[in-house]
Order: C-alpha cells, then structure tokens, then sequence
C-alpha cells in the first residue's frame, strides 16, 4: 500500500494528487493507494482518499505502508524516516497558490541532500521516481535525526533564508498600495476642492473612489484572497466597505478636529488623517476581512 500525506496546510495540492492518478492510470502503480488530504478537495475512483484521521490511524497507515509520498511538511517527512520507509516527497509551491512561499523546496532539498528522502521536482517523472524508491536505500535514522530536522526548520523559518522580502511581503504590498490610495483620495479631494465643491463633500466622494481601489488592491495583491465563492466574495466586500465606513468616521472626525478646532491647514490635515487611517484600515482587513 502506498500512503500519500498532504497535512493539514489550509491550501490546496491538487497537482500531486493528479499526478498519482495519472501514474495509476497509466499502470505505473498497482498498489492500493490511500489518501490523507487534509484541505485539498479531489475525487478519484482509483484512491482512497480521506480529509483527515486521528494519529492512531495516521501512525497505522505510516507502519503499513511500502511508500511514503508526501509534500513537503517537516512532521511527514520524519515520520516517514522514523519507520524507514522510502519517503517521495514534494513542495507545495507558491506560484501555484499551494503555500504562501517556497519553503518546502528548501526542506525537500535538504533532507535529500543529506541522503534520507527522494525529491520530485518534475511530477511528469513520478512514475520513474516510485522505480527508483524500490531501490532506494535511505539514510539510517538515528536519535540525532530530531536535532537535524530543528537546523533545518530554523534555517527555513526562523533565520529565513528566503529573502526579506517573502518575509515583510503583506507589509510592504500593503504599504505600496495604501500610498497608492491615499494619492487617489488626496488628488481626488484637490481636484474637487479646485471645483469649488463643499469640503466635506469632497472628502466622501475622495474616500469612496479610494475605497474602490483599496479593496481590489488589497484583495488581489496584498492578503491575495482568492478563488472564494460568490457568496464569500459578497461578504468580504459588505466587511470591507463596513469597516471603511467606521474609518470614513474617524477621518471626518480628524479633519474635523484639526481644521475646525486647531485650525490646520486642509491638505496638511488631510494628510495627517490619511495615515492614521492607513494604519487602521491594515489592521481591520487582516483581522476581520482577508483572515488567512
């Protein structure tokens, strides 16, 4: 039997999946295959295929199995050589929508380098790489298996040898599109006040044109919450406007306090309101709207 482990990471990996049955479909595999995969939804008459299962069962079907194949959590993996069983393992990549980087690879890569696991890259080559795992003779385990794999998770996680940018991406995107829509609204309430339209009512129709560009920035670019249903769609954009009504609120009463109380200048006050506002606005859309 051959057991394929995708976690329990909440996005999809359909792809591995897809090519297992392609393999089974073309006869490479002729073994029993069962599935624990977790969040990824996928129906195939030549697997067993189960959302999740306690760790009584996970560690039954691990002792049982005569193939391991798994992404690239650092948990599977080393349950997989604890049992000395021949471990494929695959990354969960980013530009697929599978994680939220591109660690895995280096995970992978990793305990492939040092002689435990084999690692799939080209998953048109599966059915070469299972040949190969028939013959594969694994580095042993021993004790200091559990010290290895901490070097490894601090590399990847903790010291971060991404890039800073990987690291400070949500931040930064946010940042760049948040500059982008305090210029809409402030270009936007220039041009109006220039027309002589009432300052307050300059102020709404700025805001509501900024709104407009900020939750499709921050939809698509900054917390990339994608691939939702209709009705999903429908209530991030029923939160999203409703928590910019409440900061609408709060710049109105800014502008308020500094024009009509302390007497500030209108473009000054409106910067001003503007970043405090931005700061607000991040933290109500990570917590309450784009939640992960």
């Amino acid at each position: 039997m051959i057991f394929v482990t995708l976690g329990t990471q909440d996005k999809s990996f359909e792809r591995l999946l897809q090519a297992i049955d392609r393999e089974i479909e073309r006869g490479n595999i002729k073994e029993k295959v069962i599935v624990q995969a977790g969040y990824t939804k996928y129906e195939s008459k030549n697997m067993e295929i189960m959302d999740l299962v306690s760790q009584d069962e996970f560690d039954k079907l691990m002792k049982s199995c005569s193939l391991l194949i798994t992404h690239g959590g650092v948990g599977s993996i080393l349950t997989g050589i604890k049992y000395g069983k021949p471990v494929i393992a695959a990354a969960r990549l980013k530009k697929y929508k599978e994680h939220n980087n591109d660690h895995q690879k280096q995970i992978i890569k990793e305990f492939g380098d040092l002689g435990y696991i084999l690692e799939l890259r080209d998953f048109n080559k599966l059915g070469k790489m299972i040949e190969k795992s028939k013959t594969f003779k694994a580095r042993k385990f021993t004790s200091n298996t559990h010290n290895m794999v901490k070097l490894v998770s601090d590399y990847i996680e903790e010291d971060n040898h991404t890039s800073w940018f990987n690291k400070f991406r949500e931040v930064l995107m946010y940042l760049v599109f948040g500059v982008f829509t305090t210029i809409i609204n402030i270009v936007s309430f220039y041009i109006l006040r220039k027309l002589s339209i009432e300052v307050y009512i300059s102020n709404i129709i700025a805001w509501t044109l900024s709104v407009l560009f900020a939750f499709i920035t921050n939809k698509l670019f900054v917390f990339e919450s994608k691939g939702k249903s209709k009705k999903e769609n429908i209530k991030e954009l029923i939160s999203f406007f409703g928590f910019r009504i409440l900061s609408l609120g709060f710049d109105m009463g800014s502008m308020f306090l500094l024009i009509d109380i302390l007497h500030v200048g209108e473009m000054i006050s409106k910067v001003l309101a503007n970043v405090l506002v931005i700061i607000l606005n991040y933290i109500f859309s990570k917590l309450f709207i784009f939640k992960k």
